[in-house]
Formats: structure tokens, C-alpha cells, sequence
């Protein structure tokens, strides 16, 4: 095994045996008068996967025991990752059962086997919004606020001019520029004859 199983977010000690069953449901139908039956597939069986091993020191047996203890008793669906699942869709399991033995003629080991059962995934929480951070809301509505606070400053300064009309933000001086470009089509003949021009 090169990855350690993991059951959830808890490394499965010492393991010294894994194994898979898997197999599919098959319904028997016998037909009068001809040989054999015909089966009808129902699809394949929840995988069942044994994990056994063995602890030795005293703080390890502990941590193994409640650990493995804890899981057993919570009967929720759990991830788990091992080498053997290798081209399985398995994504869940739980505890089906949980041994621990000790020997006399093994003194300080504890032997340990569990079976695991694929499962389908846990269910989603009663209230689906129940796992988001209300501070982020929180912030968003503040956010919008002092936005709607900036908008409101600026309006209370005054008429804010139409900045798709150029002209608004010159006030007359298009007027003036006109008139001024008018009275210098008046004077070009002038300038013309001065300088030799006809």
C-alpha cells in the first residue's frame, strides 16, 4: 500500500490487510421445459471493504480506540481513500462493524478489523444556507449601504450636468466661438489684399 488509508480526515493506522467484496445482485427465473435459467441483473451490491491491522503502544491503542470509537458511534457516511479502490466510484462508506482483540499470547497488541459498507452521500443540512457566513452578508448590506449613502451626498451638492451633451459643460462659450470664427470669414478678404492676394 503506498497511500495510507484515510477514513474522513482520520489516518487509519498501522493497516496490515485490506480487502474489497463487490458483486451483483442476479434473479434466478426458471422456464418449464428448458434447461438452465435465465438471470436478470439488478444491479450491483453496496462494496464491502475490510480493513484490519494491529497497535502496539499504549498512547497509540488510545488514539486508535476513540478515534475508530467516535466514527462507529456517529454513523455517518465518511470518505475514504485507499489504493484498493483504484477504478471504483465509491465516494462514501460506513462502519458496519468494528472488532478489537486482544491476545495473552501477544501481550500490549491490539488487533483491530472493521468492515465498511459504501454508502450514499450524507445528507444536505435542513437549512441549506444554514453553513454560509451571515458576516459576509452582513458586509454586503453595508457595502450597498454606503453606496447609497455616496449617491445621496452627491446629489445633495446639485445639478450634476448631462455629461452625453458636451455642450451643457461649456455653458455659452459655443455661442461666443461661433461668432468669433464668423467675424474671421469677415476679415479674410482684408487680410488677403494686404498681403497681395485677390
Amino acid at each position: 500500500m503506498t497511500v495510507t488509508p484515510m477514513l474522513g480526515d482520520w489516518e487509519v493506522p498501522r493497516v496490515a490487510r485490506l480487502r474489497t467484496e463487490e458483486a451483483r445482485k442476479l434473479a434466478e427465473h426458471r422456464v418449464p421445459g428448458r434447461a438452465g435459467s435465465v438471470w436478470q441483473d439488478l444491479g450491483a451490491e453496496a462494496v464491502r471493504v475490510e480493513i484490519a491491522g494491529s497497535v502496539f503502544e499504549e498512547e497509540e491503542r488510545n488514539g486508535f480506540l476513540d478515534a475508530a470509537r467516535e466514527r462507529f458511534a456517529a454513523a455517518e457516511p465518511l470518505t475514504f481513500v485507499a489504493d484498493i479502490l483504484r477504478a471504483t466510484d465509491i465516494q462514501y462508506v460506513l462502519i458496519e462493524s468494528l472488532v478489537v482483540e486482544e491476545r495473552a499470547d501477544r501481550p500490549g497488541e491490539v488487533a483491530w478489523a472493521m468492515v465498511l459498507r459504501e454508502s450514499p452521500p450524507p445528507p444536505p443540512p435542513p437549512d441549506p444556507f444554514g453553513a454560509i457566513d451571515t458576516g459576509l452578508l452582513d458586509a454586503a448590506g453595508d457595502f450597498v449601504d454606503g453606496v447609497t449613502s455616496a449617491l445621496e451626498a452627491v446629489a445633495a451638492l446639485g445639478d450634476i450636468p448631462d455629461f452625453t451633451d458636451p455642450s451643457a459643460l461649456v455653458g455659452g462659450a459655443t455661442g461666443e466661438a461661433v461668432a468669433l470664427v464668423e467675424g474671421i470669414g469677415s476679415v479674410a478678404p482684408a487680410i488677403q489684399a494686404l498681403f497681395g492676394g485677390r
